[in-house]
């Protein structure tokens, strides 16, 4: 069982300001990990309301279910975010009061050390959020070829270094596979100056990261799948850590909370085009400077809240 420290939940008192309107609604923590955020709303909705837990990482959802074993309105999916949408189904919910995404990786996938997330310590290289997901950090590293290697570290890690790198572990491979974080590390260490070494081996190991769990795709998916399942007046509260996810929670609200959409150059408008979302947080939300000194993981912390509107 995971240790009692297992995830420090990031902004909850802003993350339920934004979230929980109605105590007797159904609600959905997509990222559930250590069950904190779903312990705080399950701590403020009624008896008739409902949490479901989803999440990929059987532990966690282990470790949730015995932290939530008190609350009888709790119920737990290990699933994808992105099937959001077939477990409501399955269990008959035709609509949903708010849904919480929680991004990127918990302190307890980044800590133990056979999950290859993090760099500071020598680990297979795995990254996989769930045991039974094919793809992982070794097959990206031996398997795919150079130009893929350098997409993925410029588009999803934004390293400028992303061409030598990628050229640099096509060489070395063909002496020594890959088959852990300290040889990517190594190699890293051998080609990038040491002022800038940290801040590449994490935009390297989080674009290794989110090409294995296809991050971005998962996410879209999610938000378009979830959307239709939302009441009018249902929340959705997203908190991502980079600007990749940022950026796409961004243009998905713009896109749902715009009206017209006729060209410039019309003078009256004709495409009959209604806002459906209504975005509550026209700044981004952050945490504060104490939660950061508390809990320093929470720095690239960025909260955006949208509010369903009822389109006649």
């Amino acid at each position: 069982m995971p240790r009692p420290d297992y995830h420090i939940p990031v902004m909850v008192n802003e993350v339920m300001d934004n979230l929980v309107f109605n105590p007797d609604g159904i609600y959905v923590d997509a990222t559930t990990g250590g069950g904190g955020h779903s312990h705080a709303i399950l701590s403020v909705i009624s008896d008739r309301g409902k949490l479901l837990g989803i999440d990929l990482d059987t532990d966690a959802l282990a470790y949730a279910a015995q932290r939530l074993a008190d609350f009888k309105n709790y119920a737990n999916f290990n699933v994808g975010f992105d099937q959001v949408d077939f477990i409501l189904e399955s269990e008959e919910i035709a609509g949903i009061d708010g849904i919480l995404y929680d991004l990127g990786v918990s302190s307890y996938q980044i800590d133990k050390d056979h999950k290859g997330f993090a760099f500071m310590q020598d680990s297979p290289l795995d990254m996989r959020f769930s045991r039974y997901q094919k793809l992982t950090a070794e097959m990206v590293l031996n398997e795919y070829e150079e130009q893929a290697l350098a997409d993925i570290f410029h588009q999803y890690g934004e390293e400028r270094r992303s061409r030598l790198i990628a050229a640099k572990i096509v060489e070395k491979r063909v002496q020594v596979p890959f088959k852990n974080t300290a040889q990517l590390s190594d190699l890293i260490a051998a080609v990038v100056p040491g002022k800038h070494l940290t801040k590449t081996l994490a935009r390297v190991f989080q674009s290794i990261r989110i090409e294995v769990n296809d991050e971005l795709g998962r996410l879209q998916r999610s938000l378009n799948t979830v959307f239709p399942f939302l009441k009018p007046g249902g929340r959705m509260v997203v908190i991502s850590y980079h600007s990749l996810e940022d950026r796409l929670v961004k243009n998905f609200f713009k896109e749902k909370s715009t009206g017209c959409i006729c060209p410039p150059e019309f003078p009256v408008c004709k495409c009959d085009h209604h806002p459906e979302l209504k975005v509550l947080t026209k700044k981004v939300i952050t945490p504060s400077a104490e939660e950061v000194k508390n809990n320093p993981r929470a720095r690239s912390a960025k909260l955006r809240a949208a509010e369903k509107l009822e389109v006649k």
